[in-house]
């Protein structure tokens, strides 16, 4: 049986305490937790109301807030054919299919999450949505 020398003896205690200090610290990425985004708010949708199994539309949604990726929701689903004209408005494609029955449907605008930057993660945001504003299919 070989014997270690001392040296390296030495160098291999050297190494097996540099590992359990690093683990035992706990190391983890430190990231910064995402703050509240701003939160949208409905005013007016323009029309408010349309005739099941009219032709499809463009509905304009006036309110407050709007972020330049905010998306119209159409009863919870997420409108890609949003367009954002301002911070005050937001115009949306109704698709015919969408309006076939009678009902109340339900609108709202989310602005979406940002990711943060640095190393840190900082400035990240939530996403939010505004409260919903009922749209009549008649």
């Amino acid at each position: 049986m070989k014997h270690l020398s001392s040296a390296r003896f030495s160098t291999i205690a050297l190494l097996a305490a540099v590992c359990i200090v690093s683990v035992a610290c706990g190391y983890s990425s430190k990231t910064t937790p995402p703050v509240a985004g701003t939160v949208p708010t409905i005013a007016q949708l323009n029309p408010d109301s349309a005739t099941a199994g009219a032709a499809a539309f463009t509905l304009t949604v006036n309110g407050t807030n709007f972020g330049t990726k905010a998306v119209v929701n159409w009863n919870g689903a997420a409108q890609s054919a949003t367009t954002y004209v301002s911070g005050s408005k937001l115009t949306v494609a109704i698709p015919a299919s969408l309006i076939e029955n009678a009902g109340a449907v339900s609108v709202t605008v989310t602005n979406p999450g940002t990711a943060g930057t640095g190393i840190y993660g900082t400035g990240a945001t939530l996403p939010e949505t505004s409260t919903a504003m009922s749209f009549t299919i008649n």
